[in-house]
């Protein structure tokens, strides 16, 4: 089973609420932080038996030796990574999505591929858990690659808990995709009621089962629950504003560690999703 933890924008707690969730199943896990231009779900866990490996994608490189400069490179490239000139061909490495298309097309054969390291990914353990990230690489633009490449490590067999990068583009639809249940964490605040709006709408059309988490809500402010209500969306879990919990996380301690009782709260979830309830 594939759960996926997202938001529509950052600081909603998606990666407390990912770290507390895995914490929280008395089942093997496994963590996956697919945030990959920021991730820190491993600052908040115990790690080891740390191994690490490099990333990398396929990039063309042509032959002006062999190119017949006949420009059906360029006509098949949908992301202009790829300009064909009187006498030589460019390249644009960081606009290439790696599909191999440019190569197929060549009826000269004068393109073909080298690996270009585009980040690494961390493998480790803390207790029962299985722990995989990924980083990407200073200077990288396009996160996709990697975030599939973290998927890859993806069991089948047991629980993966997906930490999605925040947002609503390609990095988001790319880290949710399968998923068998996708858990949107939010804030009690206009801002996160307009990104969660956002979210939603991305959820509709991937028609993939969510439900929310309301995190840090205070009694002033229910805009957020009268918005699920009204788009029939279930909430699962309402977090109070707890100024122990900011404290807490600021020394690297988790939600669980803090507020214990949410524990059971959050295996209910899991248990939830699992049986096919939520």
């Amino acid at each position: 089973m594939i759960i996926a933890v997202a938001s529509g924008k950052g600081g909603t707690g998606k990666t407390t609420i990912s770290v507390a969730l895995s914490l929280s199943i008395n089942e093997n896990i496994k963590l996956l932080d697919c945030d990959v231009e920021e991730p820190n779900a491993g600052l908040f866990l115990d790690l080891n038996s740390i191994q690490e490996e490099i990333v990398t994608v396929g990039i063309p490189r042509v032959d002006n030796k062999k190119c017949k400069f006949c420009g059906k490179c360029q006509e098949v490239c949908q992301f202009n990574a790829i300009t064909v000139l009187k006498d030589k061909v460019l390249v644009f490495d960081e606009l290439c999505h790696s599909c191999g298309g440019c190569e197929k097309a060549c009826p000269a054969e004068a393109i073909s591929e080298i690996n270009k390291p585009i980040g690494t990914i961390t493998h480790a353990h803390s207790k029962s858990l299985s722990f995989v990230q990924g980083k990407l690489a200073i200077g990288r633009a396009m996160s996709p690659p990697l975030i599939r490449a973290v998927k890859n490590r993806i069991d089948k067999n047991i629980i993966n808990i997906i930490d999605c990068p925040p947002g609503n583009s390609c990095p988001v639809i790319t880290a949710v995709n399968g998923s068998d249940y996708i858990i949107l964490v939010t804030e009690a605040s206009p801002f996160g009621l307009h990104d969660l709006k956002l979210s939603v709408e991305t959820m509709k059309e991937i028609t993939i089962p969510f439900g929310v988490i309301v995190n840090r809500t205070i009694p002033t402010y229910a805009e957020v629950q009268k918005y699920c209500k009204m788009e029939h969306i279930p909430i699962l879990l309402e977090i109070e504003e707890n100024l122990k919990v900011a404290k807490a996380y600021s020394e690297g301690k988790t939600l669980i560690d803090t507020i214990p009782e949410l524990k059971v709260q959050l295996q209910r979830i899991a248990e939830n999703i699992k049986r096919g309830i939520l």
